[in-house]
């Protein structure tokens, strides 16, 4: 399958590098030339003059943007450039809803739609070893299988359009908790004056291991919160989630909480900071004066 890509964000770069690595990427094109331009010089991938050209030329197209506007603008450029037996694969996180009007908007041309929300994070698309579940057409699926597979090592067909982000929602609240978890612990744990890599260490012998604390544990501790995932995405992503369980009639309480300290960080001008940040206002509740305290200001 001839194949475009749209998005060459955090997310999005990688995993169209890791195509036109592979030989599977036709070409790019990204709404900030600038961006797509330095990309395309340091990889050597070639870009699109657009989204219409790219929808002519491709059977197949990769999206990776920001938000459900984002994707419903792209949706829109694409659809006159599209015909009966394309594919648009969509790898970012919106809310379900949104799903299902994209594919509404594909199929009024006969193209097809899959939602397929990656987990795994920067580290994670630059090593091509995404997690993606998809929602749509399990058979179109296998159609563009050979070609996801040089992003993601693990691709699971969820069920209808919109499931897939419907475990990503699931994902992005787990997230939500893991963090608060793991930040208010190390921040206890050091309240409590404790040898904090001995600490770290042990934990990740117990029941109590988990990814978050081996991969941020320690960055976490020293203040450097290089952005794997940034608080501002993960604050747009739980306002899915939000949005999501209020069609459902219900509140996420750990969701809430979440959006409120999220909300402090950005104030604070941690937007752009690793979410593992939450640590610097975790500090608070022992006593350290959050809001006096120097702002870590995160590479670029």
């Amino acid at each position: 399958m001839k194949t475009g890509f749209i998005g060459l964000g955090a997310m999005g770069a990688p995993m169209a590098v890791n195509l036109h690595k592979a030989g599977q990427l036709h070409a790019a094109w990204n709404r900030t030339q600038a961006t797509a331009a330095a990309i395309a010089s340091a990889s050597g991938l070639a870009l699109a003059a657009g989204p219409g050209p790219l929808a002519q030329e491709c059977d197949l197209i990769i999206t990776s943007v920001s938000d459900d506007a984002a994707l419903l603008e792209v949706v829109d450029a694409l659809v006159p450039g599209l015909g009966a037996g394309k594919v648009m694969v969509d790898t970012s996180t919106v809310s379900s809803t949104t799903a299902r009007e994209a594919a509404a908007r594909l199929a009024s041309v006969g193209a097809v739609f899959l939602d397929a929300p990656v987990l795994g994070g920067v580290e994670g698309a630059r090593q091509g070893k995404l997690a993606m579940m998809v929602g749509g057409d399990a058979a179109v699926l296998e159609r563009a299988r050979t070609v996801l597979s040089a992003v993601a090592s693990k691709i699971t067909h969820i069920g209808p359009v919109g499931s897939g982000q419907g475990v990503k929602a699931v994902n992005q609240l787990m997230m939500a908790g893991i963090n608060q978890a793991v930040a208010e612990s190390l921040a206890f744990g050091q309240a409590m004056g404790l040898p904090m890599d001995k600490v770290i260490d042990v934990l990740g012998a117990g029941a109590a291991s988990n990814w978050f604390l081996a991969h941020r544990g320690a960055s976490m501790l020293n203040h450097e919160f290089v952005p794997g995932f940034k608080v501002a995405l993960h604050h747009k992503d739980l306002l899915i989630c939000k949005r999501m369980a209020e069609s459902l009639a219900a509140q996420l309480p750990l969701v809430e909480m979440t959006l409120v300290h999220y909300k402090r960080l950005m104030k604070a001008g941690l937007g752009d900071a690793d979410i593992s940040a939450l640590f610097h206002q975790k500090k608070s509740l022992f006593g350290d004066d959050y809001s006096a305290q120097p702002v870590p200001t995160p590479p670029v």
